[in-house]
């Protein structure tokens, strides 16, 4: 239904804003690590491993841990709803998620240690890889479209073949005769507004990142329940149309 798709792709900018801002938010306030984009995580575990810094290396690996952790609790839970029939799985991952986010404010404002220990960092981190872990099993489909919300390296790559396909069909569309342009036409339409949706997924990103940036220097990490509220929206739009049940589908058919 037009409806419910449109929700979903809601929900899906929703989710991409919250990974961005959460992102940035976790990066600027606890330890300069991305707990959502596993790339850099990864390139930070690199280079503390080839230059010996282990402390660091650690934090880094228990950062990816978690996210993966996080993600595969997230497949379970879905699994579990596929198996149990709740069409609305998606509410119990987002409120996870909520946990852990209200979780990691209240813990650093019980921190009033002037230097924090190291495992304190780590449990912080851990928080939010684990959310964002969580929040990447949530939505992964709309459509025939994969999606990711907590990373857009893939999203950018699928916006550029997107922008190619409409390309060669525009060029099909003038070669061909007037009477078989329909096709051709049509074609284009499609691709360009799904690379639309994708360059919408790095955008709502982005604004994620520079309005945590803006709202961290201000609040500190009081301004993660601008996320909180987010994401309680993303619940009411799940009870509406729940988003998730194509993610059922998929685990049900493994």
């Amino acid at each position: 239904m037009p409806e419910a798709r449109g929700l979903k792709v809601a929900s899906a900018l929703l989710l991409t804003f919250v990974a961005g801002y959460v992102d940035i938010v976790g990066y600027v306030s606890v330890y300069h690590l991305f707990t959502a984009h596993m790339t850099g995580t990864t390139v930070h575990l690199g280079r503390d491993l080839a230059t010996g810094a282990w402390t660091a290396a650690a934090l880094a690996g228990s950062v990816v841990a978690g996210f993966v952790g996080g993600s595969v609790a997230g497949r379970a839970v879905i699994e579990a709803g596929a198996r149990l029939g709740l069409r609305r799985v998606a509410t119990v991952t987002i409120a996870m998620e909520s946990a852990l986010v209200l979780a990691f404010m209240i813990t650093v404002k019980m921190i009033s240690a002037p230097a924090v220990s190291w495992g304190t960092i780590c449990v912080l981190l851990l928080m939010l890889a684990v959310a964002m872990g969580l929040q990447t099993a949530t939505l992964t489909r709309i459509g025939p479209l994969t999606v990711h919300t907590t990373f857009v390296t893939g999203m950018l790559n699928k916006m550029s073949q997107l922008l190619s396909h409409a390309l060669f069909h525009s060029y099909d569309w003038l070669k061909a005769e007037p009477g078989g342009r329909t096709h051709f036409e049509a074609a284009v339409k499609v691709n360009l507004r799904e690379a639309l949706f994708f360059f919408c997924i790095w955008a709502l990103y982005l604004s994620g990142a520079v309005i945590g940036t803006w709202s961290q220097a201000r609040w500190g990490t009081d301004c993660l329940y601008v996320a909180i509220v987010i994401l309680g929206g993303a619940i009411v739009l799940d009870q509406i149309s729940a988003f998730s049940l194509q993610e059922e589908k998929d685990q049900s058919e493994l």
